[in-house]
């Protein structure tokens, strides 16, 4: 296991700048005093076979393969996993959800929105880790529809397939379940307001037939709480003491369940 520091988890800013982000998925800090946190945090070491997920924060993960591969999904500046990815990636939807000005030393940035006509396409290999994208639609600040301003990222590691579902605002037509394909685990929003709302979420979820559900982009323990009454006559729930999930194609649950990772829920 390797112990690292987590530097910084969130820089939290104040009043006058969070007027001019106006970002929803920081209004929820508003009312804290500046802060850069610092914890620790112990990764753990994926062995043959296992894929090791940690939940850093709102919707950033770091997910690492057995070859040592590291990434981290919806790689933003204000949730900083405490180790530099080699493939980032990232969606339009806020600044928690992408950067400005990546890690030079990221081998792969892949932004989930495209940039001039059509939507982003990504299929990239990188090591034992295949990584690909669905793009999906969301609603911009005044409520239109932004065509393919979002992705769902799909992660093909040691057998096992991750989907981490962005800041995703609908459900998912016959085409993009066909392109998504058959998945493991999916890392799915759950607040039920800047995203899609919870009967949205779950019937997406119920779709997709995943072994395991991680929540993410919660903001807090009730919105948490909420989502997880929904879900709960389907799913047992699991609370994890760890913000961390080593699973392999062989440890996968038989039947379909919630796992909740501690982290930074805001």
């Amino acid at each position: 296991m390797r112990r690292l520091m987590l530097v910084p988890i969130l820089s939290m800013l104040a009043g006058p700048a969070l007027a001019e982000d106006k970002d929803p998925c920081l209004a929820p800090l508003a009312f804290r005093t500046p802060l850069i946190q610092k914890a620790a945090i112990v990764l753990p070491e994926p062995g043959i076979g296992q894929v090791a997920i940690t939940f850093i924060g709102h919707s950033t993960f770091l997910i690492e393969s057995p070859g040592r591969v590291k990434i981290a999904t919806d790689y933003n500046d204000y949730v900083v996993p405490p180790a530099v990815p080699d493939i980032a990636t990232m969606n339009k939807a806020h600044s928690t959800h992408y950067s400005r000005s990546p890690d030079p030393r990221i081998k792969q940035v892949l932004k989930g929105w495209g940039e001039g006509a059509g939507p982003a396409r990504h299929d990239v290999t990188l090591g034992d880790v295949r990584v690909r994208n669905i793009p999906t639609n969301i609603r911009d600040m005044g409520g239109a529809t932004d065509r393919d301003g979002n992705s769902i990222f799909v992660f093909e590691i040691a057998g096992v397939c991750i989907a981490h579902l962005g800041h995703l605002h609908h459900t998912l037509n016959a085409g993009q379940l066909k392109q998504l394909g058959h998945i493991d685990i999916v890392l799915a929003p759950v607040d039920g307001s800047w995203t899609l709302d919870i009967d949205g979420m779950a019937e997406v979820l119920n779709t997709i037939g995943a072994k395991i559900v991680i929540p993410m982009h919660m903001f807090g323990p009730q919105t948490l709480e909420r989502f997880l009454r929904r879900v709960g006559e389907r799913y047992p729930i699991e609370r994890s003491e760890s913000p961390s999930l080593l699973v392999s194609r062989d440890t996968l649950p038989e039947t379909p369940k919630v796992v909740v990772l501690p982290g930074r829920h805001f």
